[in-house]
């Protein structure tokens, strides 16, 4: 039994989402390794106790790693190989895509032998890539591990957000995922309070933004208007409906009638992050940041389960 704080490496770690989620419930964060640098000035300036390390997962190992940095045992691998060889926005390219991160994943389960590990994907992974995915757990389980997979959504497990993401993981026996939580939380409970806040910064959608809108709503025959709704969970936050100037783009609608995007406060907010998690970078790059980032009580919601397992 593991009687300090099990320490954690976090691959494709971003902002730091899921790292957060797992500190959140009593892990020790060792190290976040990532290419993108704004993200790991995120990752850096809220896990400061985390070494923030700017590397290429594709061209550099875990043990060159360990060695370059001072990293010792391992109890913990958790992840998110670049989902977009596997999302519909990506083109499902899979394993022909250059941003296939599983190899790198794999390799440092190989070498870390961690006590249990995860990553997590689109659901995209389990459907026209499942061949790929089988590939993923037969590598991984010749290590030695059974390997378990779900389909979880997020706003079972308290995030205001109707996310769905895949969940895998690796175990010795006697795992469970985490308990399915009853109680929604709205976009209203979320962002209710600062959604009608206007500032300088606050960004408008213009009457030929607001038409494009309406044509884009009709010929995608959308029933139901993509503005946020206060009073259910908010749809799937992503980089493109956060930063992007489309018409599936997350919007607020002000009490004078006129539409402003989210900012990325609010966006971080439907991800469940804290007021007090800051993001570095420029806007473009927040948005992208939060986009991509795990839910941070989804991430909380695993961890425990990963302590059972750990402490049994």
């Amino acid at each position: 039994m593991i009687d300090v704080k099990p320490t954690v490496l976090d691959l494709f770690c971003g902002c730091g989402g899921l790292s957060l989620g797992f500190i959140q419930a009593g892990y020790r964060i060792i190290a976040g390794i990532d290419t993108w640098q704004d993200a790991l000035d995120t990752f850096a300036f809220n896990h400061v106790d985390a070494k923030a390390i700017q590397a290429d997962l594709f061209h550099i190992s875990p043990q060159e790693i360990k060695q370059q940095y001072d990293i010792n045992h391992i109890d913990v691998i958790i992840g998110g190989p670049p989902c977009q060889p596997f999302s519909v926005g990506g083109n499902q390219m899979g394993v022909m895509d250059a941003r296939d991160g599983f190899p790198a994943f794999i390799s440092a389960v190989e070498q870390a032998k961690p006590d249990i590990w995860m990553f997590e994907n689109v659901r995209g992974l389990m459907y026209k890539n499942k061949n790929y995915l089988e590939r993923i757990i037969a590598a991984l389980e010749e290590e030695g591990y059974i390997v378990e997979y779900k389909l979880l959504r997020a706003v079972e497990y308290g995030v205001p957000q109707n996310r769905e993401r895949m969940i895998v993981v690796g175990h010795r026996g006697n795992f469970e995922f985490p308990i399915i939580q009853t109680q929604k939380i709205t976009a209203g409970d979320a962002v209710g309070d600062i959604a009608h806040i206007i500032d300088s910064k606050s960004k408008f959608l213009t009457p030929s933004m607001d038409m494009y809108v309406a044509k884009y709503e009709k010929a995608s025959k959308c029933i139901t208007p993509r503005d946020l709704h206060f009073d259910r969970p908010a749809r799937t936050v992503t980089c493109r409906n956060l930063g992007g100037a489309t018409g599936d783009m997350h919007r607020v609608i002000l009490p004078d009638g006129r539409r402003r995007r989210l900012t990325v406060r609010e966006g971080a907010r439907l991800q469940s992050f804290p007021d007090w998690f800051e993001f570095e970078g420029k806007e473009s790059s927040c948005y992208k940041q939060v986009g991509n980032a795990v839910p941070p009580l989804m991430a909380y919601e695993i961890a425990k389960s990963f302590r059972q397992y750990i402490d049994s």
